[in-house]
């Protein structure tokens, strides 16, 4: 429900960012609303997109602040519905105190307002033992056998338009968001309306099917149902629409296990950008570099990595040697357990 970047404040500013190891960055599109005079974005609104980048600035350092001091100027009035490029990086820190600055360009790259910052630390994610492990889970093909079932789905719902799709073009893109699957098995030009009806039909199809008959993955349930009862904090990352991941985990007997759930809707880029992952450390107020990622696609492991994480990395889906930028890859959860991901994040000597 944060106002800055929560997804589900319906008033939000609803921002996203990224971090490339130094710097956040994120994009803005300001609407009507966020007007004071007519047209004309009300400066507080400028104030806050740049706070919250500065925020994500000492959530990626791996702390948690609050904002003691922010001096923001504002070159030029910025207008409804003008694209902001936004980003932030740090200047100073100390033990109790950080100081970033922030800058939002347009879409020449000309900058029409900046911000500086002084924040005092709450809490350093990266050293307290509290919050200070988790792990980041992927769901299907990791958690529950569903492939069959969400191929079935496909073909279903391709099959009444007419198109024909063959289970190897289906097992190069499991895993993917819906409106990728669709374009590419539609080709271009097919309209933002039919890819929403298609995903939509198919993802009743998949809900019905797997109802009394889904299955967990060997060592999924007794790994997950370990780590909680040893006190880490979990999220579901997927690519998968929330209801998907709702029914699975309730069929499963495992959701009161994850604290977050991270679906399609949440973040606008799928795998292998690490978004995903990097919203699901946020919820659970860890710092990445204490996430271990478990994953059974390649863009999965790739995002991991690519967002500061460990990963996990099981042959569910990929022959061993696709998934070898994961830290770790086994052929079945059955063979880890809760002390080999307490020594990937250096938890346990090796």
């Amino acid at each position: 429900m944060c106002f800055g970047c929560g997804r589900e404040n319906p008033i939000g500013l609803k921002m996203t960012f990224h971090w490339d190891g130094h710097t956040v960055s994120g994009r803005f599109v300001p609407t009507e609303v966020h007007q004071g005079w007519p047209g004309v974005v009300h400066g507080g609104i400028i104030g806050s997109i740049l706070d919250e980048t500065i925020g994500y600035v000492s959530f990626y350092e791996g702390l948690e602040t609050v904002t003691g001091k922010l001096e923001t100027r504002i070159k030029r009035p910025v207008r409804v519905g003008e694209s902001l490029t936004v980003s932030g990086y740090l200047t100073r820190r100390s033990r109790k105190l950080i100081e970033a600055k922030a800058v939002a360009a347009d879409a020449e790259g000309a900058i029409v307002a900046e911000a500086t910052a002084v924040l005092y630390v709450v809490r350093d994610l990266v050293k307290s033992g509290n919050g200070f492990k988790a792990v980041i889970w992927d769901m299907d093909g990791v958690i529950a056998d569903t492939a069959s079932y969400h191929y079935a789905a496909w073909r279903q719902a391709f099959a009444k338009r007419g198109i024909d799709y063959p289970e190897e073009k289906f097992r190069l893109s499991f895993g993917q968001r819906n409106d990728i699957i669709i374009s590419r098995a539609m080709g271009p030009g097919v309209s933002p309306q039919l890819i929403a009806e298609i995903s939509d039909e198919k993802e009743e199809i998949y809900r019905r099917s797997i109802v009394g008959h889904l299955k967990p993955l060997p060592g999924a349930i007794e790994l997950v149902r370990s780590l909680h009862s040893r006190g880490f904090r979990m999220a579901i990352a997927s690519s998968a629409p929330k209801e998907n991941i709702e029914l699975v985990l309730h069929l499963l007997g495992i959701r009161d296990c994850f604290q977050a759930i991270i679906s399609a809707r949440d973040v606008p880029l799928g795998k292998p950008d690490p978004e995903v992952y990097l919203v699901a450390a946020q919820r659970l107020g860890v710092a990445p570099q204490h996430c271990v990622v478990i994953e059974d696609a390649v863009a999965g492991v790739e995002g991991a990595r690519a967002g500061g994480m460990r990963s996990i990395a099981v042959t569910n889906t990929h022959p061993r040697e696709k998934l070898a930028l994961a830290d770790l890859v086994v052929d079945s959860l059955e063979t880890v357990d809760a002390a080999d991901i307490e020594r990937l994040l250096g938890l346990r000597p090796a």
